[in-house]
């Protein structure tokens, strides 16, 4: 590709952007609170377009638009069990995790909180947790590693394994560099710029056709069924669609958005900024996916690439029908689902191995400079990992993110939810309905995948059952316990 194409300038000027843009955090970030969790000064736009742009990742340009091209409408089940997840999310987690978080020794992860949720002296549960975030993180990093990959592969002509390592070190640079700040503002434009593809590229695909009457018939001539939200789906896959809802409440990249808000009378506000951001963006993924089937069916001789790959729908589309310059910008938004996503993830598996491995176990005097330079480090590990998970070239972005999603959906959802409401909960139930929800998780992705239902479903009902019977089969918490989980709880309802 030319070094003058008007893509590739877009594409480098975007990411010197956010280069940038980690140069003046770090100019910011004094201390490893700053590094990890931005001083909990965020306040309520940058926390719900920081929260929407890590929770949207390039499955959102990819998966979703690439499973609704392949199956029509009835992939929509997703979008909607992920607006009602994140609706209840908003609404009964962020305001108690921000102040719960802040009145458990000022927790800086969540393995941290748990720790000192349940006073874990002995520091099981968070070994145990700090375990489950890396194992799932693994695989969700790798779902960031390979969608970049995907979108450098298809726009520049590389190879995969060229276009795998130059995403990755894109996404790597500003993270090790700003830490959490520059993830939060970065998350912020990016989610601007995606929300700006993704409700342009529908609406230019149907100016494409003379008239929608246009669009319907090459839909019924292309796919009948496409327009059937029904369509073959049996009572348990629509179910198992809805499912995803469930997984916003164990999500640590989400819920880490929360602990990092300014203060709870900022919620309700980034609630309203988050919520309607999703669900614009969820419709034009949905749109772009949908449309496009009757676009290509239209113009069969351009159809060759997303027939291929579905998941490369929406970049064929952009490709095709914007001016160079234009297109450079939207597919940018691609790469800003990726990064933001991404780096979030990097960030979390920086502070959970630093703050609950190398600080809790091998220095507990570092100071802070120390640990901001090892979660720099960190990050550089992690993205490794996550790299030569996603060397296979075969690798599908929405497979590896339901499994990821799934994961943190079971083993930490039912704690996060129980550890807010229910003072009775035990250190032994925590930790019980933890390894049971991960464990029940991995069982049935591998074992019994072919029931069709997804794995988050009976891993956050095992996961919530055990976590009430082993409480209730135990010693009642302490009073110290129980006595901060008051403060806590006085402290929100007052701030309400």
């Amino acid at each position: 590709m030319s070094s003058l194409n008007p893509t590739l300038i877009t594409f480098l000027f975007y990411i010197v952007a956010m280069v940038v843009i980690g140069l003046i955090a770090y100019r910011a970030t004094s201390n490893f609170s700053d590094y990890i969790l931005g001083g909990r000064r965020l306040g309520s736009f940058v926390t719900a377009l920081s929260a929407g742009a890590s929770d949207m990742s390039g499955w959102l340009l990819m998966g979703l638009p690439g499973a609704i091209y392949l199956s029509g409408l009835s992939e929509a089940w997703i979008a909607i069990g992920l607006i009602i997840g994140a609706w209840l999310n908003w609404l009964l987690v962020a305001g108690r995790l921000r102040v719960h978080t802040e009145v458990q020794n000022n927790a800086l992860t969540l393995p941290d909180y748990f720790s000192n949720r349940f006073n874990d002296q002995k520091k099981i549960l968070r070994i145990v947790s700090a375990f489950v975030i890396l194992i799932f993180f693994a695989i969700y990093c790798a779902s960031g590693m390979v969608a970049g990959a995907r979108l450098f592969e298809s726009m520049f002509g590389l190879s995969y394994s060229t276009a795998l390592w130059i995403s990755a070190i894109a996404t790597i640079s500003y993270v090790f560099i700003g830490g959490f700040l520059a993830v939060s503002w970065t998350d912020t434009i990016q989610a601007a710029l995606m929300i700006f593809a993704l409700l342009l590229t529908p609406v230019v695909v149907i100016l494409s056709f003379s008239d929608l009457s246009q669009v319907s018939l090459a839909l019924e001539a292309a796919r009948p069924q496409a327009m059937d939200m029904i369509g073959d789906l049996s009572w348990v896959a629509i179910l198992s669609l809805l499912a995803w809802g469930l997984g916003y409440f164990g999500q640590p990249h989400i819920l880490v958005r929360f602990m990092a808000a300014d203060s709870v009378k900022s919620i309700p506000n980034a609630r309203r900024i988050g919520m309607t951001w999703m669900i614009l963006c969820l419709g034009g993924a949905v749109a772009a996916g949908f449309f496009g089937i009757a676009y290509f069916h239209q113009h069969p001789e351009l159809a060759a690439a997303v027939n291929s790959n579905p998941e490369t729908v929406f970049m064929e589309l952009t490709k095709i029908l914007f001016n160079p310059w234009i297109a450079g910008i939207i597919l940018a938004a691609i790469l800003a689902a990726v990064m933001s996503t991404l780096s979030c993830q990097l960030l979390v598996c920086s502070s959970t191995l630093t703050e609950d491995f190398y600080k809790s176990f091998l220095r507990k005097n570092a100071t802070q400079k120390e640990l901001v330079w090892v979660g720099r480090f960190m990050v550089l590990a992690i993205a490794v990992l996550a790299i030569v998970m996603a060397g296979n070239p075969e690798s599908k972005v929405l497979g590896l993110v339901a499994y990821a999603w799934a994961g943190f959906g079971a083993a930490f959802g039912p704690l996060i939810i129980l550890s807010l409401f229910w003072k009775r909960m035990t250190l032994n139930g925590a930790l019980a309905g933890m390894i049971i929800g991960a464990v029940i998780v991995i069982l049935w992705k591998n074992v019994w995948a072919d029931t069709g239902v997804y794995e988050i479903i009976p891993g956050f009902i095992c996961s919530f059952i055990a976590i009430i019977a082993v409480s209730l089969m135990g010693k009642a918490p302490s009073k110290d316990v129980t006595d901060r989980f008051d403060q806590a709880d006085q402290i929100y309802k007052e701030s309400i």
